[in-house]
């Protein structure tokens, strides 16, 4: 069975041999915080990702202690590789899963594509098997790392089909319709346009409510399906 330092090292080793500094000119421009890494294609590090998981040398511990490894270099494709992992051994999650993720903040998720693999896919299916609960996310709000609060949200999506009253899920995002950071408005906004896709009504109500008091990019991606009439409600009075 593999260490996490040989997961590590055979990852590292797979994005040095397959560098494009084309694309790493072309990547950095989706990147306001910067791009660090070495230019695979997302095809390549779903194809590494798949073939490592397939291997069955390693088990999801072995990965999540890989995992501030490949955060401490600072590449790109190296944590985006191993979160593909972890997705990859989602039978494999425990309680301890979701603590380990928590920690991975302040290593190392600092821009929106690992924030978004995590609240995407990873998050969620720790709900679903009820190994983190929704007030387990409360902490997350208060984070001082802006992507851990982003992934609140961009978590919370996959709730919205299952949930009878989204009032629920309204509350308890609240603290979020005031925050600093664009990055969380973005999550924010998302969640809020899927929720409206589902229930316009309620959402539309929860949005009167803080169309004066929210970041304007928030209703921006909130109101993104709607109709130009339907939008003139959400803007902010003078």
């Amino acid at each position: 069975m593999m260490t996490k330092h040989e997961l590590a090292e055979n990852i590292r080793n797979y994005c040095m041999a397959h560098a494009n500094q084309d694309n790493v000119r072309k990547y950095s421009r989706y990147f306001k915080e910067g791009y660090h890494g070495f230019g695979l294609t997302a095809q390549q590090v779903k194809d590494i990702s798949k073939e490592l998981v397939n291997s069955k040398t390693f088990d999801i511990n072995t990965v999540v202690q890989a995992m501030p490894l490949l955060m401490k270099s600072g590449s790109y494709e190296e944590v985006a590789i191993g979160l593909l992992i972890v997705n990859g051994l989602h039978k494999q999650f425990s309680e301890s899963t979701f603590k380990e993720i928590g920690s991975w903040y302040a290593l190392g998720i600092n821009n929106w594509a690992h924030a978004d693999v995590l609240g995407m896919w990873i998050l969620p299916r720790l709900m679903e098997k009820k190994l983190a609960s929704m007030e387990d996310f409360k902490s997350w709000m208060n984070s001082p790392y802006k992507f851990q609060r982003r992934c609140v949200p961009v978590t919370f999506i996959k709730l919205l089909k299952k949930a009878e009253d989204f009032s629920v899920l309204f509350c308890f995002l609240e603290p979020l319709m005031t925050d600093a950071e664009r990055e969380v408005h973005q999550g924010m906004g998302w969640f809020l346009r899927e929720a409206w896709k589902l229930k316009s009504d309620a959402t539309e109500t929860f949005l009167l409510k803080w169309k004066d008091l929210s970041p304007r990019l928030i209703f921006q991606y909130a109101c993104e399906r709607m109709t130009k009439e339907q939008k003139l409600r959400f803007k902010r009075n003078k």
